[in-house]
């Protein structure tokens, strides 16, 4: 009877640690896509001028020229995001210059690892700012934010400059 009580007790902890190892290996591979996305290896592959022509100038008139006052002849006219789709616009054009800092952050762009590295961490700020600005439809904020997110620009560019 012993030995019949001993081989069930080894056969439940077997069937229990079967389950473990069956519920680890699915933790496992469900976690290894995550793992092997983060394990390739990025290369950059634009110039900071491209970046800077491609997505900083595009995003940055976008959000600039979403809150204005012109005056004019037909009077005062204001100008802001009314509907979903102009504050998606603005929305994208703040998400894209907070990215083109991450991209010119990434690899050798970084002319410096002093100057370079916090105008851009500044303007990353300024653009997640505004970004944050556009998820509130709040026009006014995106019009106090463009001044932030002009200096960061400014300040970079009245050092690092070459021609853009």
């Amino acid at each position: 009877m012993r030995t019949v009580h001993w081989l069930f007790i080894v056969g439940a902890l077997l069937f229990v640690s079967g389950i473990g190892l069956v519920i680890a290996a699915a933790r496992a591979a469900r976690e290894t896509p995550a793992a092997a996305a983060t394990a390739i290896a990025l290369e950059p592959v634009a110039t900071v001028r491209q970046i800077m022509k491609g997505i900083v100038d595009p995003a940055a008139k976008t959000v600039f020229n979403s809150v204005s006052t012109i005056v004019g002849p037909a009077g005062v006219v204001e100008k802001v995001p009314t509907t979903e789709e102009e504050w998606e616009e603005v929305g994208n054009g703040a998400a894209a210059l907070i990215e083109s800092g991450n991209l010119m952050l990434m690899g050798n762009r970084s002319v410096d690892n002093d100057e370079w590295v916090k105008m851009t961490r500044a303007m990353i700020a300024a653009g997640r700012q505004v970004l944050g600005a556009t998820k509130e439809k709040n026009s006014d904020k995106v019009f106090e934010l463009g001044e932030p997110l002009n200096e960061s620009c400014d300040a970079c560019h009245g050092k690092y400059r070459r021609g853009l």
